[in-house]
């Protein structure tokens, strides 16, 4: 028998279900999140009910905002289940799961008039994103906010009846401006190198192109702090909700199954007031730099590591390209040789004990993460979480053997079809324009460094082109599994 998630059902799960302690009647609204994803719901939207579950800042509750059509749908089910989720929490041997309450509302997506009521409401301290990181309008080779995207053009054009994230944060802002009202801080919680840079550059830039002087303004009194989080999260399919259903007898039509691991640090930079999330583990620091470059290219980078080569060996899951030893190989001596030595000293942190830690995350085989999952997006991912290090590496005159390989399984990749010819589907937002390359590539192998909105800098370099076509060739010549024994042995 399963029980229906709602308010009303909180009292009928089972005695080993965590459920919120405090009264939902008591929340008030303080924060508007844009993308209600996974990702948010077992992170932030989980700090926040741990905090609430203390009794502790209970006018810190969460409104949910959306731009995407596809946000309706995850509207529909929150509204269906009173905005409740199930977080189920994994770790070898052992699950546990909770219902989370801190979110109370969340915004119809475009219903422009009501979210920008909803952003000007003085009860409204914070607005927080996870737009993913292909959602930020920044050029990927130089790195910057491309104020000439299409999307940006339109807002710019329309300041008042905006389409995307930062033109509706704009929006908030310019009403909490002409009205008197401080202004909300702006929060991003993607994974993205100074990810608070990154949010204000597309803010402020967009808002450059409206009125120059309402720009200085967001310069002088809005804050944008940089964070670093992390959890792997899973897309939720119906695997996901049949366990939910079975192991925890909970009807929820879209559960979240992550790691038990969290982590989260922020710039402590919150003019308008914030909640007391150091006391549910948050860690606040003056510079959260060191942080990010740890996450992001040990763990982001390691995840495109083993991503390309499982999958052109036809690796369903994550834990089992780690169960592959030429694939875990491969991480370890790329991570080794080439990525951690481009990560500064991080306070208190054993970097190589970290990428431990890592190996045995990535090796959980209770979370179901796809590998299909980690090669998402790889135009969007590579400029942030690869070529960074490759171009340090690049310029202190040190080998970037094992970098371009991985670029190298990119293409191969995103020619379409795995070693054993099995097609691969479209998994990219420009994979019309990928997959004709990679096809190029094939018999040029300089044809997919030639994009340099992408590659910038790095796929000028001589160093970089010579290693990245001997991979490539090796890769079409002899597949696989033997380039990366060949690049194991040192022989590539």
């Amino acid at each position: 028998m399963t029980i229906r998630l709602s308010l009303d059902n909180l009292g009928k799960l089972g005695k080993n279900i965590a459920v919120p302690t405090y009264a939902r009647a008591s929340l008030s609204a303080g924060i508007v999140h844009f993308g209600i994803g996974n990702f948010h719901r077992s992170h932030q939207a989980l700090y926040l009910d741990a905090l609430f579950n203390k009794g502790i800042d209970l006018d810190w509750a969460l409104i949910g905002a959306g731009v995407m059509a596809s946000d309706e749908k995850m509207r529909e089910v929150l509204v269906a289940q009173d905005f409740l989720t199930t977080v189920v929490e994994q770790e070898a041997g052992n699950s546990s799961a909770r219902v989370s309450g801190s979110m109370i509302g969340f915004v119809k997506p475009g219903d422009t008039a009501a979210l920008i009521a909803q952003l000007a409401d003085p009860a409204i301290r914070i607005v927080s994103l996870t737009v993913t990181e292909g959602g930020y309008f920044i050029d990927p080779a130089k790195g910057t906010f491309n104020a000439d995207h299409p999307a940006m053009v339109y807002d710019a054009a329309n300041p008042f009846s905006p389409k995307s994230t930062f033109g509706l944060i704009m929006a908030g802002l310019w009403t909490r401006r002409g009205r008197g009202i401080a202004p909300y801080t702006v929060m991003s919680c993607d994974n993205i190198p100074h990810n608070g840079v990154v949010t204000r550059n597309a803010v402020v830039g967009l808002a450059e192109r409206v009125d120059s002087e309402f720009a200085e303004w967001m310069r002088k009194t809005v804050a944008f702090p940089n964070g670093m989080v992390d959890r792997i999260t899973p897309a939720t399919s119906d695997r996901e909700r049949e366990m939910c259903a079975h192991d925890f007898g909970i009807e929820d039509a879209w559960p979240v199954f992550c790691e038990d691991f969290t982590q989260w640090v922020l710039e402590d930079k919150f003019p308008s007031g914030r909640p007391a999330l150091e006391k549910v583990g948050v860690q606040f620091v003056p510079d959260v730099t060191p942080y990010e470059h740890m996450k992001i290219r040990i763990l982001n980078g390691g995840h495109a590591v083993i991503a390309y080569p499982a999958g052109l060996m036809d690796i369903h899951f994550v834990h089992e390209a780690m169960e592959n030893a030429l694939v875990r190989a491969f991480l370890a001596k790329v991570e080794t040789d080439e990525i951690i030595p481009t990560v500064p000293p991080v306070p208190e942190t054993d970097i190589g004990a970290y990428f431990k830690m890592i190996e045995r995350r990535f090796s959980n085989p209770k979370i179901g993460d796809t590998i299909r999952r980690l090669c998402l997006d790889g135009s969007n991912r590579q400029p942030k979480f690869i070529l960074p290090p490759a171009l340090e590496r690049i310029r202190a005159g040190k080998s970037i053997k094992g970098l371009a390989l991985e670029s190298a399984l990119w293409c191969r990749y995103c020619f379409g079809t795995t070693d054993s010819g099995t097609e691969i589907a479209a998994n990219d937002p420009i994979w019309d324009r990928l997959q004709p390359m990679a096809i190029k590539a094939k018999g040029d192998a300089m044809a997919w460094l030639s994009m340099d909105d992408i590659y910038g800098d790095v796929g000028t370099s001589d160093v970089f082109r010579r290693e990245f076509g001997n991979a490539l060739n090796s890769l079409w010549a002899h597949g696989t599994k033997e380039t990366l024994k060949r690049y194991l042995a040192n022989t590539l």
